[in-house]
């Protein structure tokens, strides 16, 4: 817990890029769920609305006015996301401003969750484009009062976070944004995940060209590239990306089993060897799938609540719904379902063919499947 005391600037954890602040029952309730659906904010909020599993989620509580968490907060992000009154935010930031280019962006989410402000440092400090991709991730109605909005391209450092996409390294950031703005030639390539990204109301620039695959790109000589996957790079494309920056989009599901009392561990073992010997990326899962009989199994949860994914149950009715290439008689009479991790997979993911059938380990079974867009991109 951070300890606050006058005159004193705590220490912060920061592992994201924005901070998130709540001070109220309602809106740490909305705060936890805003912190899924936009991945780059680390969750502040006071000690007294500690739900127990914190430490798992790494969010940091505080005992005391928020006041004095504030400076440590300007120091530390890039930008501060408060749900708290505008009045209140403007009076307590006052005493830390010092000038456009060095504070920090400020925006203002009311308790409901209906409208995200852009407070301070709209277009210096990005708090416009900021407000515009958060309002999107929660469903809110962004306000922006500058006479002139941000320019209507792609902001790098926020590209896909309302689908919850995340960047592997925050390295070539700044480069490859300097490559968007300055009207460079910019290659986009896109292999999965949500393919309605560009929001704005007009065209997109042309130095932004999409390419089919990263061996086209890589002939195309860009200036920057925008690579979109689920998968390890492999060796022969690490020129293209020398400036360039990889999304994960949340495109995988795991669908899993186990033995009753499975450690935590033992399944997150797992987990990483498969995706490693499928070459997938463990940022791009969205969700652990599985039966309902496994709905209270505590490895499952933990494994699930550690690394910010879903956690879905499905009863067995719904499971045999889905197509399985090896139906086992021995399961059903268990559980009722002809499969678990298999039919669990499929589901959740909307199709019909897996990336990884299914892989058994000592206590536990996996598959893997990817999640499906295609209605998303015909809407």
């Amino acid at each position: 817990m951070i300890s606050l005391q006058e005159g004193i600037i705590p220490k912060v954890e920061k592992r994201k890029p924005y901070a998130l602040v709540a001070i109220t029952k309602h809106g740490v309730e909305h705060a936890r769920g805003y912190a899924e659906k936009f991945p780059y904010v680390d969750l502040y909020y006071m000690k007294k609305f500690e739900r127990g599993d914190e430490l798992t989620r790494h969010i940091q509580l505080f005992d005391g006015t928020v006041r004095l968490l504030l400076p440590a907060l300007f120091k530390e992000y890039k930008a501060v996301i408060c749900i708290i009154s505008l009045g209140a935010v403007v009076r307590m930031i006052a005493p830390l401003l010092e000038d456009k280019k060095k504070d920090p962006a400020v925006l203002v989410i009311d308790d409901k969750g209906e409208y995200v402000i852009s407070v301070l440092s709209g277009h210096i400090g990005g708090a416009n484009a900021l407000t515009h991709e958060f309002a999107e991730a929660i469903g809110a109605q962004p306000v922006i009062t500058t006479a002139s909005d941000v320019q209507k391209t792609i902001p790098v450092d926020l590209f896909g976070a309302k689908f919850g996409w995340v960047w592997d390294s925050e390295e070539k950031l700044t480069p490859v944004s300097a490559s968007v703005v300055n009207e460079e030639h910019v290659a986009i390539v896109q292999e999965t995940g949500e393919t309605n990204w560009w929001m704005h109301d007009t065209p997109m620039p042309e130095n932004l060209k999409i390419y089919p695959s990263t061996d086209s790109a890589q002939a195309a000589k860009p200036d920057a590239t925008l690579l979109i996957t689920d998968r390890l790079i492999e060796t022969y494309e690490e020129e293209l990306l020398k400036n360039g920056v990889i999304y994960r989009p949340k495109s995988l599901v795991l669908g899993m089993g186990c033995n009753r009392g499975t450690s935590a561990e033992e399944i997150e073992e797992l987990i990483d060897e498969t995706l490693k010997e499928l070459k997938l990326s463990k940022k791009s899962v969205k969700a652990i799938a599985t039966i309902d009989l496994k709905k209270d199994e505590e490895g499952l949860i933990k494994v699930a609540a550690k690394n910010n994914w879903q956690f879905v149950t499905y009863t067995p009715e719904q499971l045999n719904e889905m197509p399985l290439k090896n139906p086992s008689q021995t399961v059903f009479k268990y559980t009722g379902a002809y499969g678990v991790c298999e039919p669990a997979a499929l589901r959740y993911a909307n199709v019909t063919e897996w990336v990884l059938e299914k892989k058994k380990g000592e206590n536990a079974t996996i598959s893997v499947a990817r999640i499906s867009f295609h209605e998303e991109a015909s809407q």
